[in-house]
């Protein structure tokens, strides 16, 4: 058998690996230089925090019927302007006017029994059973007319209040059952702004105390009407409405921020966290801080409340006592630290 010899051509660097039997060096990894930082206190929240609340007329009404019927009608349109008593909607009362008609009959029948009874009676001719069994038949039939008057009223849907239609539930030839919201009214005027607060952010807050907001870019004021305690089984927190003072004529419905001030904010616990603004960093919809630990900065991301100060409220990610480290810059995950005492 013969061999075949095939000629190999190696590099110098490869062939001085093989023969000393190494790979080829990987890269190093880069080593990141100490950095000297300073730390931050973490505290409650400075100037107070942000609850949500709503826009809405001090005056609402939502406009239903007792009665099942056809929507025979709607005259109105959302953002229309109404006066008091103005017709809104009108349902189909057909069966109802022949009930009416029938009953206006039956009434007249026992009137006019009643008065040959009484006729009657005058004359001794009649006994004084069969006058009272006629007036009891008037009135009976005198209140199922009326019965009948006021379920008609309720097929014709009017304006309790002068305002503005903010909704319209149903269209012409819809059927309609007893209780099922047809019309929503605001009235025009007066605004307050509802939300709710936890036991803690009621603290210190009084009916007639007054609070700024933010709604739309408008800052306002607005003065509580109504303070209940957290009765709410699922979130625990209470009612709040504010009568709104300044601006006026805003959009009903609009998404607001009440500022509920330090002294009602803070509670006297003292676990509560906050971190400065110049301590946070963010990356895209992350915030996050840098914390001191074991002499590293640790990246650790955060979630954070509303506040208005300088210093904002962490609701998560970040445990008492845990150094933050404040203007963070360039500082990168995991890279050695020196705590400056000179700092905060």
């Amino acid at each position: 058998m013969k061999s075949i010899l095939v000629p190999v051509v190696l590099t110098g660097g490869l062939l001085g690996n093989l023969a000393c039997g190494h790979s080829e060096p990987k890269a190093e990894a880069k080593v990141l230089p100490k950095v000297a930082v300073s730390l931050v206190g973490q505290g409650a929240p400075e100037g107070g925090a942000w609850v949500a609340a709503t826009l809405q007329s001090t005056r609402t009404a939502t406009l239903s019927t007792r009665m099942a019927a056809q929507v025979r009608r709607v005259l109105v349109q959302e953002g229309q302007r109404v006066a008091a008593g103005a017709l809104l909607m009108a349902l189909g009362d057909e069966d109802l006017q022949g009930q009416l008609r029938a009953a206006e009959t039956g009434l007249a029948t026992v009137e006019a029994h009643h008065r040959r009874i009484q006729a009657l009676q005058a004359q001794k001719a009649s006994t004084l059973s069969e006058l009272e069994q006629a007036q009891a038949q008037v009135a009976q039939a005198q209140a199922g007319v009326a019965v009948l008057k006021a379920n008609l009223a309720y097929t014709q849907l009017r304006a309790p209040f002068a305002g503005v239609v903010q909704s319209r539930k149903v269209n012409e030839g819809d059927f309609v059952a007893p209780g099922m919201p047809l019309l929503e009214l605001v009235g025009e005027g007066e605004q307050e702004l509802v939300g709710t607060l936890s036991d803690d952010e009621a603290k210190g807050l009084k009916l007639g105390a007054k609070l700024k907001f933010e709604t739309e870019g408008v800052a306002g004021e607005a003065q509580i009407s109504g303070l209940a305690p957290g009765g709410d089984p699922a979130s625990h927190r209470g009612a709040l409405r504010a009568k709104v003072l300044k601006p006026k004529g805003l959009r009903q419905g609009s998404f607001a921020r009440l500022l509920v001030p330090a002294s009602a904010a803070t509670p006297t616990t003292g676990q509560e966290l906050s971190v400065p603004r110049t301590a946070l960093l963010t990356r895209g919809e992350l915030v996050g801080v840098f914390i001191a630990k074991e002499g590293h900065a640790e990246l650790r991301w955060i979630t954070l409340g509303e506040g208005s100060g300088s210093q904002l409220p962490v609701r998560s990610g970040l445990r008492a006592g845990e150094q933050v480290i404040d203007r963070p810059g360039a500082l990168q995950d995991g890279q050695p630290i020196e705590v400056s005492h000179g700092g905060k």
